[in-house]
């Protein structure tokens, strides 16, 4: 794959991951202002089972149908690169189908198990999306090993505005009924827009194939393997990554099950803590999600860089590379958990109005909690970049499954704490993010990678100590000046990232190859040396 080709589908990707990440957040605000933090703790649980059952299908086998269709094509085996895909194809199909028959049966079963007998309808309204997303992801995959972005990034984008505008509109019209209804609505806009983005990237393939039958005809090194042998490297490729991306979805549903079970045991209602439940997973969380779009990013671009240093044995460039991966990292996460952190109740008040003061008062006491694991956890991206990229691809799912074990023993000693109650959920994913941090600092300390902490930390966190002052006094003052708190909260939001941006470039805390981790970034260096 080119260079230009690289950043070319890079940037299609991103721009179309940052649209869908968007569309996501702005789809939760309306819906929980639509059907509050009750409706959110109906809706929430089935779509926490509905991750778990996805990531099979959506982690790790469109890498690896991406990555094999890739090297075939690269040695002119057009026809061993198609014979992935629609053995691929087969085996997705069996999981699409299993997934979407489980649920449908045993639906009633496992929300009563979690503790959320409301979600039931929202559990059924996810069976055309079970069947759906693994097929599109043979296809996705496919386009992705031929180097082909604009397919999959087009599909997302789809899938995304289906399942926004199904959904709100689906969770109105039903709200009247109920709530568990209007979950249920809200649920059913994810299995449209994923039979919307199928249909879509099917016809795609299908105009394509004329081309791909055309190669396959031309070429002089086309063969085809054994079903099992392809089994094979499928799975050998696609199982680990499917452990890693297991665990989050997994923390999510052991929220579900804990908190339930946990807050029962003290005395709290199936409404009250489904409601409690709704705080942490519709308004809190939701928050946090946000700034892990631009790490993520980051993330992905330092595997290609770090993975060529680390090839060529180029141990300066590896460990320069790595280092400046971790300060970007560090960049993003500083100011986000500290603005999140210093205005949170303000920032909740301000996108959930109907919730009521009581609501943003408790919600704004989780986000403030959970501000503080978004910087741990763009650090355990950064640091889980640098160890796929250099043959160490285990050792992140290792410590973020000690970093589950952590989670679940916390969150059942905290949540039973009726003084601490629904925030030990928020407390024990902050610490389960901190060792997991800390697990892969000493996983990379045992390689030729070197990251020098307290060199690359001390910049960004005088710039984060600054814009926290800032955001903290301009706040108040505007507060007492303007006579919307609202207004208040906007303005101090600016000034933060102005202050923040002002002192990154008046520190030297961004440097050259901080910026040639972004794609274009020549010009931001050239912006930045005026």
């Amino acid at each position: 794959m080119s260079k230009e080709n690289f950043i070319k589908g890079a940037a299609i990707l991103g721009i179309a991951g940052l649209l869908v990440k968007i569309l996501g957040a702005i789809y939760r605000i309306p819906l929980t202002n639509l059907i509050g933090t009750e409706g959110i703790g109906y809706y929430q649980p089935a779509y926490n089972i509905y991750n778990l059952l996805l990531v099979v299908s959506l982690s790790g086998f469109p890498t690896a149908i991406a990555k094999i269709v890739s090297e075939k094509r690269a040695l002119q085996n057009y026809e061993g690169a198609y014979q992935v895909y629609k053995i691929s194809l087969w085996g997705l199909f069996l999981i699409a189908l299993v997934s979407s028959l489980f649920i449908l049966i045993f639906a009633k079963n496992i929300v009563s198990f979690i503790g959320y007998p409301g979600s039931y309808y929202s559990m059924l309204a996810l069976v055309p999306a079970l069947f759906a997303v693994p097929l599109l992801s043979a296809y996705r995959g496919f386009f992705q090993g031929t180097q082909n972005m604009t397919p999959i990034a087009i599909s997302q984008i789809i899938e995304q505005i289906f399942r926004v505008a199904v959904g709100l509109y689906l969770a109105y019209a039903l709200v009247g009924r109920g709530l568990e209804e209007a979950a249920a609505g809200a649920t059913f806009g994810a299995s449209a827009g994923a039979v919307a983005a199928l249909i879509l990237i099917y016809l795609m393939f299908f105009l394509s194939r004329k081309s791909i039958k055309k190669e396959i005809k031309l070429s002089k090194n086309n063969r085809t393997e054994p079903l099992w042998d392809i089994t094979k490297k499928l799975l050998y490729i696609a199982v680990p990554i499917t452990i890693g991306a297991s665990i989050a979805p997994l923390m999510g549903n052991m929220d579900s099950f804990i908190v339930s079970n946990r807050l029962a045991a003290i005395g709290y209602t199936v409404k009250q803590y489904t409601d409690m439940f709704g705080e942490l997973s519709g308004t809190a969380q939701t928050l946090i999600n946000f700034p892990q779009v631009f790490s993520t990013a980051v993330a992905m671009s330092m595997v290609p860089a770090i993975t060529e240093a680390f090839t060529k044995k180029q141990i300066t460039k590896l460990n320069i590379t790595a280092n400046a991966g971790v300060k970007m990292s560090l960049i993003i996460g500083l100011p986000c958990g500290m603005g999140l952190l210093l205005l949170a109740e303000p920032i909740i008040a301000l996108l959930y109005p109907s919730l009521g003061p009581e609501t943003h008062a408790s919600s704004g006491a989780l986000l403030e909690i959970l501000a503080i694991s978004v910087i741990f956890l763009t650090v355990v991206q950064a640091f889980t970049a640098i160890l796929q990229s250099i043959n160490k691809q285990f050792h992140p799912v290792k410590n973020l499954a000690i970093g589950l074990v952590v989670k679940v023993i916390l969150s059942y000693i905290l949540i039973g704490i009726p003084s601490i109650n629904i925030r030990g959920a928020a407390i024990s994913t902050m610490i389960a993010y901190l060792a997991v941090a800390i697990l892969n600092w000493f996983d990379i300390n045992n390689t030729k990678v070197r990251i020098n902490f307290v060199q690359i930390t001390a910049r960004p966190l005088l710039s984060t100590a600054v814009m926290s002052i800032a955001t903290a006094v301009s706040f108040r003052v505007f507060e007492g000046l303007l006579s919307s708190r609202n207004l208040a909260t906007l303005s101090a939001i600016a000034v933060a990232g102005v202050v923040y941006v002002v002192c990154l470039f008046l520190t030297g805390a961004i440097t050259k190859e901080d910026l040639e981790l972004i794609p274009k970034g020549e010009k931001l260096q050239r912006f930045v040396r005026k």
